[in-house]
């Protein structure tokens, strides 16, 4: 599942609120990167090996967009692919209800308004 993580500050810009075409932009190795502004952009262009290193292993969990690295994360395998969430339990129930939106939504593919813009919050559960 792709979704947009700043490679500097590891912050999942579907989170943000910030689509690809309003993302700081910058490249690295061939690859176009997206960045959550334009001062994450300047701090990776001074050392990007340091940050890539750093972000690599970040996953985004697809209800509540919170990052969190891959082994602190939480699988379950969803028709055959494997689905990483934060431990809260609340987000894989919700997840379950709408698989669809949620997996649209970390894609990109469906505006996120920001980190409280749609249900998957675990606040007031």
């Amino acid at each position: 599942m792709k979704t947009n993580i700043c490679p500097t500050c590891g912050c999942s810009l579907v989170r943000l609120g910030i689509s690809e075409n309003k993302a700081s932009k910058g490249s690295y190795n061939g690859n176009e990167l997206y960045f959550c502004c334009d001062g994450c952009t300047d701090l990776f262009v001074k050392d990007p090996e340091r940050y890539i290193e750093e972000t690599k292993d970040l996953i985004v969990c697809p209800t509540c967009l919170a990052e969190k690295t891959l082994t602190s994360a939480t699988k379950l395998n969803v028709n055959g692919q494997d689905v990483y969430f934060c431990h809260c339990p609340h987000c894989m129930d919700l997840y379950k209800k709408a698989p669809v939106f949620y997996i649209n939504r970390l894609e990109g593919k469906i505006h996120n308004e920001g980190i409280l813009g749609h249900d998957g919050c675990c606040i007031g559960t």
